[in-house]
């Protein structure tokens, strides 16, 4: 059984960075992750919910202390062979989630790429079935030499990699297996060196060995790390907290640190909260929110979703879930300050947020795997980093968080980061710059209410495909709480809607 090493029981450990950054789109993310994988020494540690070895980090990239002939591979699978080809004192280790395993067969060239990584000596492959049936392995965790790792919500697979600029029909964002272009996508991830990315080997290594893997040995002291040369940190010298959900298995305990700490950041903010995630379907933070809404001189929140959320039974679950919490919050928002907005492109194309991140009064900034809906407060494995400025040592993050809020308001209203600045100096109002911003190019629309079918609202009361517990799952209708089966504000307030 894992050993009970809580901080609190909404951190599981808190741990300084020499560095951190965050990267905002894959383009960026996979061409640095492919530079920070030829610099590993010891080990890669990749933890995922789903990998794709077709898809390329980057170019292939020629090294000047090599010969000519030898070339980074830019496709996953191949990139991995070489580098362990490269060094003969590599160990790889890859976990993915164990659902669609076979679908495998049917990528084309990844069965002949996961054929070549099983066979390798120096690459361990495994499927993590460590979870109750309905539970998934959420976490996107990278960690090398256990001095440099990367957490948040940006998955080493097809269909990810974009630009900030979300261009229409952009020639690069190309299917491997089908050479068809797909829509824009945003997401972010941040990393992190030092004794931070330890404890992310630390979480890595208890991973493995609960999904049913030998122990892992940590990697050895060494001085350098895999930190891209040219990336200047945002962060240094900063203290960073981590926080885990995962569902009870076996001998494993349930962790539920990412819901508590939710519940705890937006209890705790004054003026503003800035959110991205890719759902709103939780009935903890929406109620925590509530909660706060109705106490005098509540903050402004702006949250960024897609407009829709992907494949027809997300939809009627998590896009009704948001619906009807939406009403519900705002029984207790009279001023309005509670908005969602959709991000389009300069063509008028919705961009599919895919993030996970918030930044409260830019004290607090939080970025991991987990979104805002209950499978990720209690069935799902996910993993959050949080830095919180009032903490000792921490005052000097205060400057970075606020300006990556502007870097990331900036991103989807179109303006630059100065405009944005210089407009929330004078009003600091995000509804105000969002709603005054030029329609012109990329901008961010308020996300319409609509009217739900039947259906949609029973999907969503029951909570049927996301429930808090894994044996909800299983409940019969007669028995099921759903989205609103606890007492609280939501609950009052959806009583008070009726009449």
């Amino acid at each position: 059984m894992e050993p009970d090493e809580s901080a609190s029981p909404s951190v599981w450990r808190f741990a300084r960075a020499s560095r951190a950054h965050v990267v905002v789109d894959a383009a960026d993310y996979y061409a640095l992750m492919q530079k920070a994988m030829i610099a590993a020494r010891q080990q890669i540690h990749l933890i995922g919910w789903d990998f794709d070895t077709r898809m390329h980090l980057g170019p292939g990239r020629r090294l000047w202390n090599l010969p000519r002939r030898a070339v980074a591979p830019a496709r996953l699978g191949p990139f991995m062979i070489w580098l362990c080809e490269r060094n003969r004192n590599l160990d790889v280790r890859v976990l993915k989630w164990n659902f669609g395993a076979l679908k495998f067969i049917f990528r084309g060239t990844m069965i002949i790429d996961l054929l070549r990584w099983l066979l390798h000596r120096q690459i361990v492959f495994k499927f993590d079935g460590a979870h109750p049936l309905g539970c998934s392995h959420h976490q996107k965790i990278v960690v090398i030499d256990d001095t440099f790792a990367v957490c948040g919500g940006i998955d080493m697979t097809s269909d990810r990699w974009d630009t900030p600029e979300h261009r229409e029909q952009d020639p690069r964002r190309r299917r491997p297996y089908s050479n068809k272009l797909y829509g824009p996508w945003h997401d972010l991830t941040m990393l992190v060196e030092g004794a931070a990315a330890g404890a992310l080997g630390d979480l890595g290594r208890m991973r493995w060995v609960i999904a049913g893997g030998d122990p892992i040995k940590p990697c050895q002291p060494q001085r350098e790390t895999a930190w891209p040369v040219h990336l200047k940190a945002e962060f240094e010298d900063v203290e960073i907290g981590i926080a885990r959900t995962r569902a009870a298995w076996r001998g494993a305990p349930e962790q539920r640190e990412i819901e508590r700490l939710f519940v705890e950041h937006i209890a705790r903010s004054k003026k503003l909260i800035y959110a991205e995630s890719q759902y709103f379907a939780s009935r903890a933070v929406a109620e925590a929110i509530a909660e706060r809404m109705a106490q005098p001189d509540p903050p402004e929140i702006v949250l960024i979703n897609p407009v829709s959320a992907e494949g027809w039974l997300e939809q009627a679950a998590m896009d009704g879930a948001r619906v009807q919490l939406c009403h519900a919050i705002g029984a207790y928002d009279p001023g309005n300050r509670f908005r969602i907005f959709v991000p389009h492109n300069a063509a008028g194309t919705p961009i599919y947020v895919h993030s996970k991140v918030m930044i409260v009064d830019d004290e607090v900034l939080r970025i991991g795997s987990a979104n805002m809906n209950n499978r990720s407060m209690g069935l799902d494995s996910e993993c959050d980093m949080f830095i919180d400025a009032a903490r000792a040592g921490n005052a000097h993050a205060a400057k970075p968080i606020e300006r990556l809020r502007f870097k990331l308001l900036a991103e989807h209203t179109g303006m630059t980061v100065k405009a944005v600045q210089a407009a929330l100096a004078e009003n600091p109002s995000m509804i105000a710059l969002i709603e005054g911003a030029p329609r012109t190019g990329k901008r961010l629309e308020q996300f319409a209410l609509r009217e739900l079918t039947e259906t949609e609202r029973t999907v969503a009361d029951q909570a049927l495909l996301d429930p808090e517990r894994p044996e909800q799952l299983f409940e019969p209708f007669s028995k099921r709480r759903g989205l609103f089966s606890r007492s609280g504000l939501l609950s009052r307030a959806r009583e008070w809607r009726r009449k």
